[in-house]
């Protein structure tokens, strides 16, 4: 993120006046060349935040007014104006236009050795709307009308042909929030071509249960339908928590959960508080039904597998231009003191045994059991059984949960284990053994104890591996 140059920090990077150049605040085009292929060699994907939805309006070092007019990148008059981001908006028809931003994906390709791109602001881009004030409810005739900016549709297209075409490994990740048919399916389909989409409603809705509603109003089913809601083979990428989430003016994840107590409580010298307890058990929770059920790839916002305090701000007016919170304390995941090491140390594991079974790259999971009352979720993904307890005070003892398979079942994941933070209230050597008992519409099913506040997950030790 924030790769090209952009003469106003506070942007994010998302203001950009060069768009050829690498920012210059992290070192020189070389030494990012050196990080790309470092990664590379470490077998990690470098993907880059591609902005093509607007520009920076500055006119002496950005594209604005190139031509002594307001036209020549972008439309003129209001329709080239970006109200809510003060920015400039391109023209998509233009011949010059699309010969600069096709040229621009291919230098950073071709130059730097990225392995695709997150094209941001999507939703700005396909509507001439770009999305302020609207709700999209899923009605098709939200996307097709006048109200769609077929230019930057087609030009959309044209992209990701471009990167396939010379890089078919490559990937591609839209920014859209609206739900455009299609926007993941091939272009030889009429298709606009992108890998995946991000799952942009995921984070939203655990801020809002975090902000407006008490642990025990929490919906399971409107949980269940926000993160399984997307198109049948449409890829989506699902995140917990994003910059969106963490900015000033709003929390981490973490911080929403404990707030002031994180400056005070989180040492393992003091006793766990009923806060902290609650933060660190619904922390864990939230990422593992994030990362099984909500889509077929999984990001991390950096510094939200520890819990990151705080939030992020940018040095501008509004603080002095100070820099104190334009950082990531990543030395708190190492000091043996602080419990944020139990958050990191489930955040590992979670990912190891997803590396192990690959449920991100199995079909959409078979949620089996969603009860409002004993808020408990239930569900079958890559031949594991996911269960979920979020009551904040109901353990269950020999709980029914349904199974499509016969056999002998182990825990391999388990959110209570003291090495992640919980109270190790299960027996890691218990065999759970379902039977040809139906129950949730699956032919078999096992009894299992689930604490309050636990994530489980099981494994038929007896499928073939």
């Amino acid at each position: 993120m924030a790769i090209m140059e952009h003469a106003y920090y506070a942007s994010f990077g998302y203001q950009i006046t060069s768009f050829f150049a690498a920012s210059s605040r992290y070192g020189t085009p070389e030494e990012l060349k050196e990080l790309v292929d470092t990664a590379h060699s470490m077998g990690i994907i470098v993907l880059l935040d591609m902005v093509h939805s607007h520009a920076s309006k500055n006119s002496e070092d950005g594209l604005n007014m190139f031509d002594g007019t307001d036209s020549c990148y972008f439309h003129s008059g209001p329709r080239g104006n970006h109200d809510l981001w003060d920015s400039r908006l391109f023209a998509y028809s233009s011949w010059e236009v699309l010969r600069f931003l096709l040229s621009n994906i291919r230098w950073w390709l071709e130059e730097y050795g990225f392995d695709g791109f997150r094209f941001d602001g999507v939703t700005s881009m396909l509507y001439h709307h770009h999305g302020m004030g609207q709700g999209f409810s899923g009605d098709y005739h939200e996307y097709f009308g006048l109200q769609v900016d077929e230019d930057a549709l087609i030009y959309l297209m044209l992209a990701n042909h471009l990167v396939h075409m010379l890089y078919p490994d490559s990937i591609t990740i839209a920014e859209d929030v609206s739900g455009m048919p299609a926007l993941c399916c091939p272009i030889s389909q009429g298709g606009c071509g992108f890998d995946y989409r991000l799952a942009m409603a995921i984070p939203d809705k655990w801020i809002k249960l975090l902000k407006e509603f008490k642990d025990e109003d929490w919906n399971m089913g409107d949980i269940v339908h926000t993160l399984i809601n997307r198109r049948y083979l449409e890829k989506c990428i699902a995140y917990a928590e994003s910059h969106d989430q963490a900015l000033v003016g709003d929390k981490t994840l973490a911080f929403w959960l404990m707030d002031a107590e994180m400056y005070t409580n989180m040492s393992v010298l003091t006793p766990f508080t009923p806060v902290i307890d609650r933060g660190i058990q619904l922390h864990k929770m939230i990422r593992l039904i994030t990362h099984a059920l909500g889509g077929e790839g999984y990001l991390n916002f950096m510094g939200n597998e520890f819990g990151h305090p705080e939030w992020l701000d940018f040095p501008r007016k509004g603080n002095n231009e100070s820099y104190h919170y334009a950082r990531r304390q990543f030395h708190l995941t190492d000091d043996d003191l602080l419990r944020y090491k139990f958050l990191n140390n489930f955040d590992r594991e979670m990912n190891q045994l997803e590396e192990r079974c690959g449920w991100l790259s199995a079909p959409q999971a078979y949620v089996s059991e969603k009860h409002e009352a004993n808020k408990v979720i239930a569900f079958e993904r890559a031949d594991l059984l996911f269960i979920f307890n979020f009551h904040p005070t109901k353990s269950y003892t020999d709980y029914r949960v349904g199974t499509k398979s016969l056999g002998k079942f182990k825990i391999v994941l388990d959110s209570d284990e003291a090495e992640y933070g919980g109270h190790q209230r299960l027996d890691h050597s218990t065999d759970f053994f379902s039977e040809a008992f139906q129950h949730n519409g699956l032919p078999h099913s096992l009894l299992v104890y689930i604490p309050s506040r636990v994530a489980l997950i099981l494994q038929n030790v007896d499928l073939p591996k």
